[in-house]
């Protein structure tokens, strides 16, 4: 494990992690980002949770100064959860709704392909626990935004 994969590891599993959420964005955006996607697939799942609280975090905050590359991620998310990406996209989905939930134009943006995931909605997932992903990021999106998933809120 590389130093600054090990480090944001650490800030991720102390404690005071919701106070370690500023000291993670003074590290490169996109080391952070890269190292953080790559916690999604940790199977700790505390240290699953806060990487996808901090890569939402990260990437409103990214959004502010580059919404561009907050659309990269976005897509990478994306792109996880097909077949063609190799992998499985575990944490994706979930990611996806806690970066919508802190960047309303994300949210704007992106809300009807989080829901394409749910069942009937088009992009159908092979696998029951990203299916509950799906719902997990629907559900923290609706927290803030309702009226973006109104049209799936008998799954939530």
């Amino acid at each position: 494990m590389n130093k600054n994969k090990k480090e944001i590891q650490e800030l991720i599993i102390q404690e005071n992690f919701p106070y370690n959420l500023e000291t993670l964005n003074n590290y490169p955006p996109k080391r952070l980002v890269n190292t953080l996607l790559s916690l999604l697939y940790n199977p700790d799942e505390l240290i699953k949770e806060r990487s996808i609280l901090a890569l939402g975090y990260a990437v409103s905050t990214i959004a502010d100064d580059d919404i561009e590359y907050a659309r990269i991620i976005m897509r990478r998310l994306m792109l996880s959860l097909t077949e063609e990406s190799g992998g499985i996209g575990w944490g994706a989905p979930e990611a996806m709704g806690e970066i919508m939930a802190r960047n309303y134009q994300l949210a704007q943006e992106y809300h009807q392909m989080l829901i394409s995931y749910t069942p009937g909605g088009g992009n159908d997932l092979d696998f029951e626990e990203l299916q509950k992903d799906v719902i997990s990021g629907l559900k923290r999106l609706s927290a803030v935004y309702p009226h973006l998933v109104e049209e799936v809120k008998h799954f939530l």
